[in-house]
C-alpha cells in the first residue's frame, strides 16, 4: 500500500473571498469552482488545495483547525517583501536554530499559512 498525494481541505463560510485571497494574494489557480456544491480545487506548483463551504455531515461555525500549513519555498525574502503588506502576519521574517528562515501569515478565515526556507 502507497500514499500518492495530500490534498487538504479548507472549510469555509466564505468561497469567494478564500478563492480570491489564495488566487489574489498568493498566486494559485483556481482550477475547478462549482457554486452548486460549494467547493472549488486550486493549485500552484505542486500544492493542491480544495475549498469547501460546510455540509450537513459536519458542525461548522467557523474554522477551528488548531495547526498550521507549511509551505517550502524558494526567495523567501522576495515572498516576504511581497505579502508583509498584503496579509495579516502571525510572525515576521526570522532564522531559526533549526536551519529555517520563516514567517507566518493568516488567510482571510485564520487559517495559519507557515512558508520557510532553507538556509543554505
Amino acid at each position: 500500500m502507497s500514499f500518492s498525494q495530500l490534498t487538504p481541505v479548507l472549510c469555509t463560510n466564505e468561497l469567494k473571498e478564500t478563492i480570491d485571497f489564495y488566487t489574489n494574494i498568493l498566486d494559485f489557480t483556481c482550477e475547478e469552482h462549482n457554486d452548486d456544491w460549494g467547493w472549488a480545487i486550486l493549485n500552484k506548483g505542486n500544492i493542491e488545495l480544495m475549498l469547501s463551504k460546510p455540509n450537513e455531515h459536519t458542525p461548522f461555525d467557523k474554522p477551528t483547525f488548531t495547526g498550521s500549513f507549511y509551505f517550502r519555498v524558494t526567495e523567501i525574502d522576495k515572498l516576504w517583501n511581497v505579502l508583509k503588506e498584503k496579509a495579516k502576519i502571525c510572525y515576521e521574517l526570522e532564522d531559526f536554530e533549526w536551519g529555517m528562515r520563516e514567517f507566518a501569515i493568516y488567510d482571510n478565515n485564520g487559517y495559519t499559512l507557515q512558508f520557510g526556507e532553507e538556509i543554505s
